[in-house]
């Protein structure tokens, strides 16, 4: 059947059919929102600087672009399904390794697992794919995007919770981040319907068997998405930091431990969820994705200049005294508060926080509605046999942007300052707009979707 066959229906998602796609990713996803406020925190408890807190957040997102790619093959050639299944395992490993860690070295391990075995997001994307049409492909996709952000509603709230019960002990929330991931492998296991046809995994086997560089480079050179693609690892590059180093950076302005940050991310999820889930579909069929491309790369730019120069105002309960303690009872406090340079008790208030908030209204729209767009316009340039494939090499582009980002933010950071890496971001943002203007050009169909 032709997308254009009943023209009413292929203009409407399918939610019946994507619910289970959905609803795994959420649940796979509360595992990693619960531990991203905390996790540089924790390796600052174990003595790390954010030179090295950089290289943590580096270390996952390099073992996926070695993983990413080829496990996004694999579900061309062998289905969904299994791959979903055994990165959600990986997963699973890493968090049980995190929550019982003693030393730096066996945080470094246990993303090295959980990143190897990181085609969680590009195993979903793929399946969304198979269960959308090019009209409804942006909503479905974004649809992942909002339980994204759902997670961070929820995620950083349970985490939060965990501290304040447990009396900020991070394993905690790493050992609840390993519930959810258990309970994501057993609903693939029951729930999920594989949503790649036998057909169509067979004539998948010839792009799934190539070497992952092999199908980088084949993607890249492809002119049709090859830019968009470029843009998607640029753009990410100068978006990383903000994600990586936002609690380092609340902690050294604001004095914000782990669950005060728990809270900033909840706010964040919150707006995420209602721009991918609500508004994302209509604005796309509207407008087109390359207009949303435009704009969501200018609201970025905007929210990074602004939190670069969020005031250095410690919020009202903020103790120097009593973070410093609870940030080093495994290292010397003199050592670790000169190497973050917490903020100096006096002056406490409100306008710091009230500042950041707003500063992050822009930036996670823009940040809301890009991946997807991009996502959206790749998979409709790509042949439907080579979808998971495609979009493995975009995970893994994101991947290597990652891997760059937080060791480049972290020296920055340390060395310049906790402004450098988001105002450095925001400029940078600007610019890829302007070139976005220039490159991401609607083809003859988008014109049509957006009438």
């Amino acid at each position: 059947m032709t997308t254009t066959a009943n023209p009413p229906t292929d203009e409407k998602l399918n939610f019946k059919r994507v619910l289970p796609i959905f609803v795994i990713v959420l649940i796979d996803l509360l595992g990693l929102t619960i531990i991203i406020p905390l996790l540089p925190l924790y390796a600052v408890s174990f003595g790390a600087d954010p030179f090295t807190v950089g290289l943590i957040g580096s270390t996952y997102p390099l073992m996926q672009l070695i993983g990413g790619p080829v496990l996004g093959g694999l579900s061309d050639r062998y289905g969904r399904k299994p791959v979903l299944i055994i990165s959600q395992i990986g997963t699973l490993f890493g968090f049980i390794l995190l929550a019982v860690s003693n030393s730096l070295a066996l945080i470094f391990v246990s993303r090295i697992i959980d990143g190897l075995s990181g085609a969680n997001i590009v195993a979903a994307q793929a399946a969304m794919t198979d269960s959308t049409t090019e009209k409804t492909r942006t909503q479905g996709l974004g649809l992942i995007g909002a339980a994204f952000g759902l997670g961070f509603v929820l995620g950083p709230a349970i985490s939060g919770i965990a501290l304040a019960l447990s009396g900020n002990d991070y394993r905690v929330p790493a050992l609840i981040a390993a519930a959810f991931s258990l309970l994501s492998i057993l609903l693939t296991a029951f729930w999920f319907n594989e949503t790649l046809p036998a057909a169509r995994r067979g004539a998948a086997q010839g792009t799934g068997s190539k070497p992952a560089l092999q199908r980088v480079v084949r993607a890249i050179t492809n002119p049709l998405v090859g830019m968009l693609l470029i843009l998607m690892f640029l753009q990410q590059i100068v978006f990383g930091g903000y994600e990586n180093l936002f609690s380092l950076f609340s902690l050294t302005r604001l004095g914000l431990n782990a669950a005060g940050n728990s809270l900033i991310f909840v706010f964040m999820g919150i707006i995420i969820v209602l721009v991918q889930g609500k508004y994302i579909g209509p604005l796309s069929r509207k407008y087109g994705e390359h207009k949303l491309i435009w704009a969501a790369l200018g609201l970025l730019a905007i929210g990074l200049v602004l939190t670069s120069i969020t005031p250095q105002q410690p919020v009202p309960w903020y103790s120097r005294a009593e973070l410093a303690a609870e940030l080093n009872e495994r290292v010397s406090i003199d050592a670790q508060t000169a190497s973050l340079r917490l903020p100096e008790d006096g002056a406490n208030g409100w306008f710091g926080l009230a500042w950041i908030l707003v500063a992050s209204v822009p930036a996670v729209i823009g940040g809301g509605l890009l991946a997807p767009s991009l996502n959206s316009l790749i998979t409709r340039r790509s042949p439907a046999s080579e979808t998971g494939s495609i979009l493995g090499v975009s995970a893994s582009l994101v991947s290597a942007a990652n891997a760059i980002t937080p060791i480049a933010g972290g020296a920055l950071f340390q060395i310049f300052g906790s402004t450098a890496p988001f105002l450095i971001g925001g400029l940078g943002m600007a610019a890829l707009m302007f070139l976005a203007l220039r490159v991401v050009q609607p083809l003859p169909e988008t014109e049509t979707v957006a009438t």
